[in-house]
């Protein structure tokens, strides 16, 4: 004769829980490019409604006339620096060290810098001008981000031997460089940003 038993219920704790999520994202690619789809749509929906879609505004930025862009940056800074450490606390993500270089560092910056001093848009905010309709974006910006792509393609090799590799840092990431843990840091970074922010508000900017 057969006695049943009873499995015990085994509850999955919610953090496990979320990293269980997490995993099953990574290993889904059609999941991925869904999700993808969607925060795209979200974070360019956010930017066309924050007004950083508009080239007078970035270029105000630019002449320091006018400060939407440094809030709308820093606000996202803020919660995703707080939101990723939130979540590498609790295990549900890892967070990847890169290591840096001032050789790259220096032609990243040029190259960015000159195209957004030229053209008035970064990658981000031209897609959003692109999908608003701004022709400066869409015959300027998508073709001369496409040219300047495959410039550094056919250059990288050369660039990676040369320049690239060019001093690197000693350090990886903030903490290392001041000797502080995770928090620590985040407290003191946080603090600078709400204090920048609130200046700003409080001088009209």
């Amino acid at each position: 004769m057969e006695v049943a038993t009873a499995m015990p219920l085994v509850r999955c704790h919610p953090y496990e829980r979320g990293s269980l999520m997490i995993e099953r994202i990574r290993n889904n690619r059609r999941l991925q490019l869904l999700l993808g789809l969607l925060v795209g749509i979200c974070f360019g929906f956010l930017l066309q409604r924050a007004g950083i879609t508009r080239y007078e505004r970035l270029l105000g930025q630019l002449l320091l006339q006018d400060w939407t862009v440094a809030k709308v940056l820093l606000t996202a800074v803020l919660t995703g620096m707080l939101g990723t450490h939130i979540l590498a606390r609790f295990g549900i993500v890892r967070i990847k060290e890169k290591h840096g270089a001032w050789g790259a560092t220096a032609v990243g910056g040029l190259i960015f810098g000159l195209g957004f001093g030229l053209l008035g848009y970064c990658p981000g905010t031209m897609a959003g001008a692109v999908g608003q309709g701004s022709l400066d974006a869409l015959v300027g910006g998508v073709p001369g981000m496409l040219l300047g792509s495959w410039a550094y393609t056919v250059a990288y090799d050369r660039l990676n031997r040369t320049v690239l590799q060019r001093g690197p840092f000693r350090h990886n990431k903030l903490q290392q460089l001041l000797g502080w843990d995770d928090w620590r840091t985040i407290f003191f970074v946080s603090t600078l940003i709400l204090a920048f922010l609130l200046t700003l508000e409080a001088v009209g900017w």
